[in-house]
């Protein structure tokens, strides 16, 4: 007799999905061939077994899990990049939606497709929504909801669409303006800081429902800011005729450093939910990926408003001049699994002196790693004067190993350290360091003061201050040199900028470190004024949006720039309001001042990779545990970190050029990316030797991974500091436009 046992295989796929085991083992299974185009957007449906692909080509695929097989291919009629594509829950893997660089939304029944071309006979197109006015770069799905999607595009604005409402947006005879459908109306919404009230629009990148509180809404776009919203307290639909005020948030996301960077070059790129709802993580361009905690109320030291951030900065009194100690608490009897605690931490002991020697050794990537692995491994709490110790070491790699940002890591810890022990000198004179590399000399001579009153016999404490003072001196001559020099350039000099051609394709010699002493003379012969405070605004109108373009005085189908200085796009802003009827800025915000407004700092922080060129790269936690967290990367590789302590475990070539999509497959330990190739390659466990840090395709590569993420930080750091996009200005060139046509971006390599 057969005995029927109950199937637990899915539980356990869940535990092991991603163990640590199986990630050292990936490597590149297979890849999907079939698009002619770049691969811009990836999502498994529920079950795993079907992968749905959007391509530069306007071509939406289906493929097969089990198979690896293209089972459909539909030429959507898109005029434009595809940017996004998922499958809707509950119709059985039938219903398919897309969003486009065209500003459409299209979906598709896959029951209706008889081939590979789209509108043969017995194909029919489910439904078009033309309301949006730029280009759409993300659509959002609802665990369980088959009637509802939500696209966020461009022009500021998220929009709730639902096919019980009907199929076709506008409806026929009906102009754009009049659909109601906006859930979310950004269009006065960005932010240059947390201090700041929203003026500008809030050109939407990404966006996500969590799939455990479906009612969060998170938003990611052209500021430093996400944004978290509680759909049930949004006002009702509206339409685009009349711009509403932002409404506000729960709170946002931003890490603390990047909330007052005030340049409209920062935006989000990615933002996702964990699968578990209780964290996030953010994608920025020319910066990191960020990991926050949505319930910040399990951690106060993370919240902080606009008064908070300065404060970070400035040398706080030390009450008493007593040290403060911090108790520990014993684990599990005494024991930390089956070690003892003295034990674990007589292990800590000599960890910690090795991260020490290698500091010596100028490793401080080695450094980080192994103070890291303690301080984020969520282990029982250390020694007070033991942690005071790691984390003074570790503020001191970071600021040797001089990465984008290391400094504010290093403040941080440095914060930590001296509420352990506010009459460190340790944690003063590095504190001192941190703040001179962010040119904060004044403060910084405050700290190294302090750091010589509490050491008076340290001559090299008493030279640094005397650095720090004869640096702070000669940055104010600087400063008060430039404020001259810049009021007699703009005496004589019209204000102009370089030519667009200039600005895209600048040559790999223009980018060298030899000739920069060439280019700064060229800039001082030339019109182009570096100091100059200017925004450039970029814009390909939208084939058929014949009002905008009338009123915006735009050449249909063309590409269009605008140069201006700053704050007269806030003036133009506030003119339209006024003469829209809208209030004006001043009282955009009367209900919540922006001082008051809360932000959540960052987590953890995952560093290696370069985000510079595109701005769709993503972002992804890897398992339904999320312990792992990956991302795309300019060098044609994906990174994987550990979640927990930010250590790099893995870094595999995907891409010629530039990987940008990254989807874990909802239970198997696999992978699927895709980039700039036309390809999508299928990562599993399938390596014969585990290996860490990096791999490839035929074993691990022969590159220095060190060499490789501080070439990464390099683009990063020198990215220039303007708002075109940054798929323009590294990565895509456009064809010849005709007038009233509008060609996808043709890939390429710069």
């Amino acid at each position: 007799m057969q005995v029927s046992y109950p199937y637990h295989g899915q539980d356990i796929n869940c535990t092991l999905q991603m163990h640590s085991s199986l990630v050292q083992r990936l490597s590149l299974e297979t890849q999907l061939e079939d698009h002619q185009g770049c691969v811009n957007a990836l999502a498994w449906n529920s079950k795993g077994s079907l992968l749905v692909s959007g391509s530069d080509d306007a071509r939406v695929n289906i493929w097969s899990y089990e198979s690896k097989k293209l089972l459909h291919s539909i030429d959507t009629g898109h005029s434009a990049n595809i940017f996004c594509c998922k499958f809707v829950p509950e119709t059985g893997n039938d219903l398919v939606v897309s969003g486009a660089g065209d500003a459409e939304v299209r979906a598709f029944r896959l029951s209706q497709s008889s081939g590979r071309s789209f509108g043969g006979p017995g194909i029919e197109q489910t439904a078009v929504f033309r309301c949006h006015s730029k280009r759409v770069k993300k659509i959002a799905v609802e665990d369980g909801n088959p009637h509802v999607v939500w696209s966020a595009s461009e022009d500021g604005t998220l929009r709730q669409h639902d096919f019980r409402d009907g199929v076709l947006c506008p409806p026929a005879g009906s102009a754009n303006q009049e659909c109601r459908n906006i859930l979310l109306d950004l269009r006065s919404g960005a932010k240059k800081s947390l201090a700041d009230p929203p003026k500008q629009c809030l050109a939407l990148k990404s966006c996500d429902i969590s799939a455990t509180r479906p009612h969060q809404l998170l938003i990611g776009g052209s500021d430093a800011f996400a944004r978290l919203y509680d759909r049930r307290m949004l006002p009702p639909l509206t339409s685009s005729r009349k711009q509403s005020k932002a409404p506000p948030c729960v709170c946002y996301f931003c890490p603390v450093h990047l909330s007052d960077y005030g340049r409209s070059s920062l935006h989000l790129t990615h933002v996702t939910f964990s699968p578990n709802g209780e964290e996030l993580l953010l994608s920025y361009s020319s910066e990191h990926v960020y990991l926050m905690d949505v319930n910040n109320g399990r951690d106060t030291t993370a919240r902080y408003i606009a008064s908070d951030v300065p404060k970070r900065m400035i040398l706080a009194p030390v009450l008493n001049g007593t040290k403060v100690t911090v108790t520990s608490q014993p684990i599990n009897n005494g024991y930390v699994g089956n070690r003892k605690i003295s034990s674990w931490l007589r292990e800590c002991k000599e960890l910690l002196e090795d991260a020490q020697k290698e500091l010596e050794q100028q490793n401080s990537l080695y450094a980080i790693e192994v103070t890291s692995e303690v301080l984020d491994a969520g282990r029982p709490e250390l020694d007070p004067g033991l942690r005071h110790d790691f984390l003074c070491t570790r503020a001191t790699a970071f600021l040797k190993r001089s990465w984008k940002n290391d400094a504010h890591m290093a403040i941080r810890d440095c914060i930590e350290a001296r509420k352990i022990n506010p009459m460190s000198g340790w944690a003063h004179v590095t504190m001192a360091e941190s703040l001179s590399q962010l040119g904060k000399h004044k403060e910084a001579l405050d700290y190294a003061m302090q750091a010589n009153f509490l050491d008076p016999t340290n001559h090299e404490l008493a030279e640094k201050v005397q650095y720090l003072r004869e640096k702070l001196a000669a940055a104010e001559d600087g400063k008060n040199s430039k404020k001259n020099d810049g009021e007699s350039k703009l005496e004589r000099r019209p204000q102009r900028v370089r030519s667009l051609s200039e600005l895209l394709f600048r040559t790999e010699a223009d980018q060298s470190d030899s000739s920069q002493d060439s280019r700064r003379a060229e800039r001082e012969d030339s019109d182009y004024d570096d100091d100059m405070d200017v925004e450039m605004e970029f814009e390909m109108s939208v084939s058929g949006d014949d009002d905008r373009e009338a009123e915006a005085g735009l050449r249909p189908g063309s590409l269009n720039l605008r140069v201006r200085r700053r704050g007269a796009a806030s003036r133009d802003s506030s003119q339209r309001n006024s003469s829209s009827g809208s209030p004006p800025s001043g009282m955009q915000n009367v209900e919540v001042s922006p001082q008051m407004e809360v932000a959540i700092d960052l987590r953890q922080r995952y560093v290696g990779h370069c985000n510079v060129g595109t701005d769709i790269k993503q972002a992804s936690f890897l398992g339904t545990k999320g312990d792992f967290v990956a991302s795309g990367s300019d060098d044609g590789r994906w990174f994987i970190w550990q979640k927990r302590t930010g250590r790099l475990m893995k870094v595999l070539k995907g891409d010629e050029n530039v990987v940008n999509c990254v989807q874990c497959h909802p239970f198997d330990c696999a992978v699927a990316t895709s980039g700039i190739d036309n390809t999508i390659k299928m990562w599993t466990p399938c390596a014969q030797e585990p290996s860490i840090v990096f791999g490839g395709v035929a074993g691990p590569e022969t590159a220095d991974i060190f060499n490789l993420m501080a070439e990464n930080q390099r683009k990063m750091r020198s990215q220039r500091e303007i708002s075109l996009p940054f798929e323009l200005l590294q990565r895509f060139r456009m064809h010849d436009v005709g007038e009233g046509t509008v060609h996808p971006f043709e890939c390429t390599q710069s």
